[in-house]
């Protein structure tokens, strides 16, 4: 799982009218939760959060936030939980972080790419893809970005389950593990789905 590092400081003055003036100074707020601590209220800067965001791109990822307290430097592992935008202005509003450990196993939803062109498609079958991402639990640096399914070798009316996909030792595929995940069928099968 990818992991970034961001700054943060910790925020005084909470409300909409605080809110709206750290906006116009080029910053975020943002509030961190979890079970451990009570809710923290900080600031970002918005510019060099939005490109970890655009660096990111939806994936999951822990984030490392080191923020700046009256005390030095604190930093908390975060994942990201929600983020608001403006729909008008395109800008960010609000980010919403929940805390975790790195060594307590949670759930994921992990995207699944398919690569190579299966022997049966060659054949003139057709592929037919069922699942596009599936879920899995494990410590979070545990946890692949994405997995990759190699479909070169599949023949006409064969398929790929969940349970042949290759996950990393420490994780485990959760959900109906004969799902069917890709399969190669024929074109007249084809129609008849």
């Amino acid at each position: 799982m990818l992991q970034v590092d961001v700054s943060a400081q910790v925020r005084k003055n909470t409300g909409k009218g605080a809110a709206r003036t750290l906006r116009r100074d080029g910053k975020t707020p943002a509030v961190i939760y979890g079970s451990k601590n009570d809710p923290l209220s900080l600031t970002l800067d918005t510019h060099s959060f939005t490109k970890t965001l655009l660096h990111l791109q939806r994936r999951n990822a822990v984030v490392n936030l080191n923020i700046e307290t009256d005390a030095g430097v604190e930093r908390r592992h975060v994942l990201i939980k929600e983020i608001q935008v403006d729909p008008i202005h395109d800008t960010l509003k609000h980010a919403d972080f929940f805390e975790i450990t790195l060594d307590f196993p949670r759930t994921f939803t992990v995207p699944v790419r398919y690569t190579g062109k299966a022997r049966g498609v060659e054949m003139g079958g057709d592929m037919i893809i069922s699942v596009n991402e599936i879920k899995v639990k494990g410590n979070p640096l545990d946890i692949p970005d994405m997995i990759e399914v190699d479909v070169t070798p599949l023949g006409t009316n064969e398929h790929l389950s969940c349970q042949d996909l290759n996950l990393p030792a420490n994780v485990t595929l959760l959900g109906n593990k004969s799902k069917v995940c890709v399969g190669i069928v024929t074109a007249r099968a084809a129609v008849a789905e």
